[in-house]
């Protein structure tokens, strides 16, 4: 389906946040079917890691990562948080853990009230739980503004509609660390901005990751972002796990053709390398409302089977922190070839 397992977890004491067989359906209007949006994934994170997680769009990524910020709450699984299933928790207890966990999401100007100044925007989680006294709310407003690069006697009475996409994920990014949290979702926080600010905010993560002592779950279809900021990648694919590993050995080494063939298509600035001898998959996406039965890549993988459509592989170890569910992994430096057919019993 691509795959289930819990092999690749780890000692769920070393972890910060360890999630088991999520689920998370939407019905389809009145006709009794369901989007199998995530299907029983496994992953965990450690304090002061970043987790990437990546795929190509609809693979259940975002998915992820707001079902585990309980938006929507999952329809099954669970989601230990320090501990805590915050998947069970409700009302004011799961309100309180939520100053712990932040997201950051894709659409850094949308995300902004715009009828709100900059420092109203980043004081806001302080104010509701009456962080500190009103002078220490404040000072901490402009230690944030100044941690992204801001001027807080210039800009903190500005609107988000005065500042650029960038400069608004600056704030996003400064609002969600001023609870203190322990973990930050980023939801594809770089997609929408140029490549020249993908930068600015990459490398502004990482201090602030450093100078707050953060842990990421890093969400993205950009593969070379990824593995720059990632310590452990999760590959997805229609809603389950392909492939987890560490991303020099993943990039290095990919396992599934799926993984494979993503990272073939990671934009080479070389005018040598022609378009057409690098591997391309074919076939349509299948749709999540009736996946393939056994492995849900199998439809456009060269190397499908029969056994590919009859059992779901497992997650299984293939290298030191490196683990693929696929029945037919590729050997470590092997070239993915693509077949001009697809299994698809």
């Amino acid at each position: 389906m691509a795959g289930s397992g819990t092999a690749h977890l780890r000692d769920a004491n070393e972890v910060l946040l360890r999630v088991e067989n999520l689920l998370v359906e939407f019905p389809v209007g009145r006709s009794g079917l369901k989007v199998n949006a995530v299907t029983n994934i496994s992953l965990d994170v450690k304090p002061g890691e970043t987790l990437g997680l990546v795929g190509e769009s609809g693979c259940g990524k975002s998915t992820t990562g707001k079902a585990i910020m309980q938006l929507p709450k999952p329809t099954g699984g669970s989601v230990m948080f320090e501990g805590r299933d915050i998947a069970k928790l409700q009302g004011e207890e799961l309100r309180a853990i939520r100053t712990r966990l932040q997201m950051i999401f894709q659409d850094p100007i949308s995300s902004l009230n715009p009828r709100r100044k900059v420092e109203d925007i980043i004081a806001e989680g302080l104010n509701i739980w009456k962080i500190g006294t009103p002078e220490q709310r404040e000072a901490k407003v402009n230690e944030l503004m100044e941690a992204i690069g801001f001027d807080p006697a210039v800009q903190r009475g500005k609107r988000p509609h005065q500042f650029s996409g960038g400069q608004c994920q600056r704030i996003s990014i400064a609002r969600a660390v001023a609870t203190d949290p322990k973990l930050i979702i980023c939801d594809e926080p770089v997609s929408a901005l140029d490549v020249s600010v993908q930068a600015q905010i990459l490398n502004l993560l990482e201090d602030m990751k450093a100078r707050y002592g953060l842990t990421l779950i890093f969400i993205a279809h950009d593969l070379a972002v990824v593995k720059n900021i990632s310590d452990r990648v999760v590959v997805m694919y229609l809603g389950k796990i392909c492939e987890v590993g560490g991303p020099d050995e993943l990039y290095a080494n990919p396992r599934h053709p799926y993984t494979a063939a993503l990272l073939s298509a990671i934009p080479v600035p070389d005018p040598s390398v022609k378009p057409s001898e690098r591997m391309t998959l074919g076939g349509e996406i299948p749709s999540p409302v009736t996946p393939p039965s056994g492995c849900r890549f199998r439809t456009r993988c060269p190397r499908a089977e029969a056994l590919c459509a009859e059992q779901e592989p497992q997650i299984h170890q293939v290298g030191a922190d490196h683990f693929v569910a696929c029945h037919f992994p590729l050997e470590a430096g092997e070239t993915l070839t693509a077949s001009s057919e697809s299994f698809t019993v």
